[in-house]
């Protein structure tokens, strides 16, 4: 049995009702469970709240809503691998052969059901625990500079100040869209980015963090160009 577990608490601080926000035209949310469904991945797509307001969003557009989160993991310090262990543990506890899980952000509306179902191919091999979502930096992280507090300026590698930027190993940062896991893997807290993991790449222009109403701003211009 394979689940897609939707983290959307209701307290996000920077940007207020953040998960339920209209963007374009939908609720934020809206976009991640389309993309579930679209995929054709699942068994079950759940959506882990703590508010009744995105509880019914949620399944106006087609999610399962089957518990409440509990309040001790919908603060400022609960995380992302609490919230999939707690929805797996309750799944378990309703005797169902869970198999694959899949964290997709409530906040990922450039989120595509062709990524999913290819993450869902990265997790299917014997060896691999995770699969998710990156993407490249568009800037080498060699050629980083630090800037202390009265202004001055250093590298972080400053072996790479006169390596051309061609030269330079490229690398890759977290899209955070969707984490596909085996269920064994959530519950025991192996780590996420690691030997037993595979990055599904996506490109740049399909990648945008959405923690401010700057990063709003920037995330509603590249959609509407795409």
């Amino acid at each position: 049995m394979n689940i897609a577990i939707i983290p959307a608490r209701g307290g996000s601080k920077r940007i207020p009702r953040k998960n339920i926000k209209l963007f374009h035209g939908k609720p934020m949310i809206a976009y991640s469970i389309e993309a579930a469904k679209q995929s054709g991945c699942f068994d079950k797509i759940i959506v882990s709240t703590d508010d009744q307001e995105i509880a019914n969003v949620a399944l106006q557009y087609g999610a399962e809503v089957p518990f409440l989160r509990p309040a001790d993991i919908a603060d400022d310090f609960a995380t992302t691998l609490d919230v999939m262990q707690h929805a797996i543990t309750w799944c378990k506890e309703q005797q169902w052969a869970v198999d694959k899980v899949c964290c997709i952000y409530a906040t990922a509306p450039f989120i595509l059901p062709e990524y999913i179902q290819q993450g869902l191919k990265e997790i299917s091999a014997e060896d691999v625990e995770y699969a998710f979502s990156a993407t490249t930096f568009p800037f080498p992280i060699q050629r980083a500079i630090s800037l202390s507090k009265d202004g001055t300026v250093s590298m972080f590698s400053p072996e790479h100040a006169n390596t051309r930027s061609q030269d330079l190993e490229e690398a890759y940062h977290d899209a955070g869209q969707f984490y596909w896991g085996k269920a064994s893997a959530f519950l025991s807290g192996k780590a996420f980015f690691a030997e037993h993991s595979k990055a599904v790449i996506l490109p740049r222009k399909r990648v945008q963090d959405i923690d401010t109403f700057e990063d709003w701003d920037l995330a509603e211009s590249l959609f509407s160009v795409l």
